[in-house]
């Protein structure tokens, strides 16, 4: 009967997070808040349906893996580089602030210092999924309180792995003498070093050219399960060889991956398995939530609120001033520094895991993560507003000194984003680069991608139609879309998605059928050119001429029917934004 277990556990669990997700969303809060209640519901605690706890928490396990190889996979040098003076300093200060501030509201609550030192640690990381999430919906992701923000949470996951390393040697050493505290210490570190060697050297070359070989079956299944055997396998691995969690592989798998060529198709072929399992470690971290027993601790609750929603972001504001930054940066980052999400549950978890964290700690911790990620859009709404009435409207010198172009490529005043590099695409390249205009190439061919990057210009390896690519590319900061590529599953899908990301995007497409113009000009395509429609234009054209006909007698017809074919079919309604061209 466990099996019947397991599925009603998953089809519960998931149910009733798709289900409060999207009230969340529709309530304009962190699905992560629906994802937390959903547990609640499906917990113990409440009535109704009980999902096996223990069957949740192993798949949660699965879930933090893939967690932790996405932040390895998404993690960039260059992002913190680009603003190491600021949110380094800040970063780790503001970690400091929030641990003993923890450390010191858990001791006077009696749990003990190793309580207190992982409840500390717990408020002190923010959720990059709702910073991101946030920052996206504000169109500020790319700004320069956006990347000091996320510079400052890369930080943060930094802190976290490390911690997360340290955490259980140093909590389960607590009986053993200084010299072998240290000397246990010492261990830990030499083994991470060995596992850090390995992977980035060794692994660096061998798991690149796994999936390199994995590509060249142009088989998406294949490289979805290749990607989560490298992110699960070596987890394993690292906690079996090296005595490391398995959240550090992750991480360091994630890296590898990062640093190739294959890391945004690795990120968006993986993505559904990794939210589905995320989706059930959230589930997982509700279902301890008893909502009765987090009012028997006011004290604890109201303590970790104010941490959490008004000491860090206070703590981070102060920082920035201090380095000389105005409250118009200071004020956003902080405010959207101001709540928890998946690694503090993470933390919790090792602390529940080594017996060290009260219930009551936990409970606050869930408590006051909805309520931070829930009302975290607003206060950054606040934020904004009261940075518009400021009477300083000077900007930040040392913040824009600081930030730098990620890409490390030469910005045009205009670009265009082409979709497939064959005969099409590579003469709109070059007409593009001929008049000064940047191309962006997204191709599914490994090969090409290389060469076009030898080449100097910008190529991204991945299927436009795969969420992620285009955000990858910069669809929101571009003119023009051009898909040049034959036989583009979910064509009009895509289109859709273009325009949704960038409403001012002009959309050029190409399409095998003429019957497929409608649906595409419905979706947002600006113009759509057809492969039937110019080979039979090549046709009457040669056939004209063959006639004797003049030139401007042919240039007439060609008109005439291309006009006929291109004319929007009377019971099609445009997309407003073709609508106004």
């Amino acid at each position: 009967m466990q099996h019947i277990d397991l599925v009603l556990t998953i089809t519960g669990g998931i149910a009733a997070a798709a289900l409060l997700g999207y009230l969340a969303l529709r309530l304009n809060v962190s699905p992560l808040v629906g994802y937390l209640l959903a547990g609640v519901v499906v917990g113990p605690h409440t009535p109704g349906f009980v999902a096996d706890h223990t069957l949740a928490e192993q798949l949660a396990e699965i879930g933090v893996v893939l967690l932790m190889f996405g932040v390895g996979l998404q993690f960039h040098v260059e992002e913190l580089i680009a603003v190491r003076r600021l949110a380094v300093p800040g970063a780790v200060l503001q970690s400091v602030v929030a641990t003993l501030l923890g450390l010191g509201l858990g001791v006077s609550l009696g749990w003990g210092w190793q309580g207190s030192l992982v409840f500390g640690l717990a408020l002190s990381v923010a959720s990059t999924v709702v910073l991101t999430r946030v920052l996206s919906d504000r169109g500020e992701l790319h700004t320069g309180v956006g990347r000091l923000a996320i510079g400052w949470l890369v930080v943060e996951d930094i802190f976290t792995v490390v911690v997360l390393v340290l955490l259980p040697e140093l909590l389960g050493t607590e009986a053993a003498g200084g010299i072998s505290f240290l000397v246990a210490i010492l261990l830990v570190l030499v083994k991470i070093a060995a596992l850090v060697g390995i992977l980035l050297i060794g692994g660096g070359r061998l798991i690149p050219w796994i999936l390199e070989k994995v590509a060249e079956t142009r088989s998406r299944e294949l490289f979805t399960l290749t990607v989560l055997v490298l992110a699960l396998g070596v987890a394993v691995l690292s906690a079996k060889c090296f005595g490391v969690s398995m959240a550090l592989g992750a991480f360091l798998a994630g890296m590898v991956v990062g640093r190739s060529e294959f890391s945004l198709r690795a990120a968006v072929d993986a993505l559904p398995m990794r939210d589905a399992f995320a989706v059930l470690f959230f589930v997982s971290s509700g279902m301890l939530f008893d909502p009765a027993k987090v009012w028997q601790s006011p004290v604890a609750l109201m303590g970790t609120a104010v941490i959490v929603l008004c000491a860090k972001p206070l703590s981070a504001l102060l920082m920035l001033r201090w380095m000389g930054q105005s409250s118009q940066v200071g004020l956003p980052v902080g405010v959207a520094l101001g709540q928890i999400g998946e690694f503090s549950f993470i933390l919790a978890g090792v602390g529940h895991s080594l017996g060290v964290l009260p219930e009551e700690a936990h409970q606050s911790l869930v408590a006051v993560a909805m309520l931070s990620m829930a009302v975290n859009p607003w206060l950054m709404n606040f934020a904004h507003g009261w940075v518009r009435r400021m009477s300083d409207p000077q900007k930040s010198p040392d913040l824009d000194r600081t930030l730098v172009d990620l890409d490390g490529l030469p910005q045009s005043e205009e670009q265009a984003i082409v979709i497939g590099y064959g005969p099409v695409g590579s003469s709109i390249v070059r007409l593009l680069r001929d008049n000064g205009i940047e191309p962006i190439v997204v191709e599914f061919n490994l090969t090409t991608v290389r060469m076009l990057q030898q080449m100097g210009l910008r190529a991204i390896y991945g299927n436009a139609r795969q969420p992620g690519v285009l955000e990858a590319a910069g669809v929101s900061g571009v003119r023009n879309l051009i898909v040049s590529a034959r036989n583009v599953e979910g064509l009009t899908e895509l289109v859709r998605r273009a325009r949704e990301l960038n409403p001012q995007l002009r959309v050029l497409v190409r399409s095998d059928y003429v019957s497929e113009a409608p649906a595409l000009r419905l979706a947002g395509a600006s113009r759509v050119v057809t492969d039937e429609c110019e080979v039979a234009l090549g046709f009457v054209e040669l056939i004209l001429r063959h006639l004797g006909a003049t030139a401007e007698q042919v240039d007439r017809e060609r008109d005439r029917l291309r006009a006929q074919w291109q004319e929007p079919s009377p019971s099609v309604t445009l997309h407003p934004e073709i609508a106004a061209e």
